[in-house]
């Protein structure tokens, strides 16, 4: 496919040059570490034409009706159901994603969160009445929104879905290293006939387009999911404005095989949970815990189902798992690969390096540690590639004690063969999202972290609502 121009912004319904001075990076193919493009990153004057112009946007589009907003959510889903296969490309180029698993649940899943969106919107009461007062749920006005490399549309979708059926206006901030598919993205918002000035969308860093969009004294809520290190300086700049800060951040999730589980069944799928998309999932599930007395058994599973995985090239159909996104994060991957090893964990699958074949481009090797125990640097920090640790337990209390050892709380897993037990344990994670025995992906359950892992949820009625204020109003009814 084409490579989009992304030299441009999205401001005020149209595609625009920037205002002030600007700078462009190269857009690097993470599976050759050719450029494939450039991006132009924006400056403030690029953020305050933005800003103004969403909220120039907000008094019209926040009077809009709900049905309005449902029908332009409907004609944004269809677009993204035709260009579907040019995104799945795009974020294949631009980030390294197996093809197969962009079209799988990269793109299927970032149009589940629009279709989401409408099936709140249709049934939300934005009025309702207690007693003689009346609660209205009202659109905050003007939105940052931040979104990262490695889900691309996925985490715009959960943002500026509910952003517009709200009846919000305004800014997304995709990342720089992702410009592909985000260029595609505004171009189906502005083919659907969003209101000028309703979605706009400026290119840059973090420490310069992020934080100016952060602390705008005429933005009223910032939405990011990225690292806790930023959440944290979005946290900061937003401060000053006392404005609405929700924050989907990063994670260590645990995923506890209790000992009446069918391992033979459940560990597959755990490790495939952990690797997917490289490793490069908030809350991917990078912890196993497993019985202390069976941890020879899951070593021998966990290794066949790693093995299986076909690594190489992301264009390929039968590619599994393809590079890491770009070289920085290749070289962290690395790094804490090499900070395991030193640390005392065994290697029994993978390790440093590239996979056997690859000499080019951020591919890492499918890596599992076991014998690993917290107080190492690979059980608590957030690596962000294929890496699954094997940790050891005694007990039922001592595998929840491990889970919860953790300044995060993302995600989590248990899989056990009573479900009663099973529900028991999951009551006892600090956890915002805990996956049952492998269940299906819902597009409605709450989204969001406990700790260091953010504040605030996305998807379903859930994000829905972040994005919303409450107004009381008494004596609106009769008595």
């Amino acid at each position: 496919m084409k490579t989009p121009d992304c030299d441009r912004f999205y401001i005020g319904g149209e595609w625009v040059a920037p205002a002030g001075a600007s700078s462009a990076v190269p857009i690097i193919d993470p599976a050759s570490e050719a450029q494939i493009g450039t991006v132009t990153l924006g400056s403030i004057a690029d953020v305050d034409r933005a800003v103004a112009a969403a909220r120039a946007a907000f008094p019209a589009f926040s009077a809009t009706d709900p049905g309005e907003r449902a029908a332009l959510l409907r004609r944004i889903a269809e677009l993204l159901d035709e260009r579907a296969e040019d995104i799945a490309q795009a974020i294949t180029r631009e980030m390294g994603c197996a093809i197969g698993f962009s079209r799988a649940a990269q793109v299927p899943f970032g149009i589940a969160h629009v279709r989401a969106a409408i099936e709140v919107l249709d049934r939300f009461d934005f009025l309702r009445r207690q007693g003689t007062t009346a609660i209205a749920r009202e659109p905050i006005g003007v939105c940052t929104l931040i979104t990262p490399w490695n889900w691309p549309l996925y985490q715009m979708t959960a943002k500026v879905a509910p952003a517009l059926a709200t009846g919000c206006t305004m800014v997304l901030k995709p990342s720089e290293l992702s410009p592909l598919s985000a260029q595609i993205f505004a171009q189906v918002l502005d083919d659907a006939g969003v209101p000028a000035g309703v979605f706009n969308m400026v290119m840059g860093a973090g420490p310069d387009v992020g934080a100016a969009l952060s602390r705008h004294a005429d933005v009223d809520m910032v939405s990011i999911t990225g690292s806790t290190r930023a959440g944290v300086e979005v946290a900061m700049a937003a401060a000053p404005t006392v404005k609405r800060v929700t924050q989907e951040l990063g994670g260590k999730s645990p995923n506890i095989l209790l000992d009446d589980a069918d391992f033979a069944n459940v560990v597959a799928p755990g490790v495939a949970s952990a690797m997917r998309n490289a490793g490069q999932s908030c809350s991917a599930p990078t912890r196993m815990l497993v019985p202390r007395d069976r941890l020879a058994e899951v070593e021998a599973l966990a290794v066949a189902a790693a093995e299986a995985m076909t690594v190489g090239d992301p264009a390929d159909e039968n590619t599994l798992m393809g590079p890491l996104a770009n070289r920085p994060q290749f070289d962290k991957v690395q790094a804490m690969i090499e900070m395991g090893i030193a640390e005392g964990a065994r290697v029994v699958c993978g390790g440093t390096g590239r996979p056997d074949g690859l000499t080019r481009g951020f591919y890492a090797r499918a890596t599992i540690f076991s014998g690993v125990s917290m107080d190492m640097r690979i059980a608590s920090e957030e690596i962000f590639g294929p890496v699954l640790c094997l940790v050891p337990y005694r007990d039922e209390e001592d595998a929840i004690r491990i889970a919860n050892d953790t300044c995060y709380g993302l995600g989590a897993h248990v899989q056990s063969a009573d479900l009663d037990r099973a529900r028991r344990v999951a009551r006892q994670i600090r956890a915002g999202q805990v996956h049952i025995n492998l269940p299906a992906w819902d597009a409605h359950a709450a989204f969001g972290g406990y700790k260091q892992s953010g504040n605030g949820r996305e998807y379903g009625v859930f994000g829905f609502e972040e994005y919303l204020e409450t107004k009381a109003m008494l004596g609106y009814f009769p008595s």
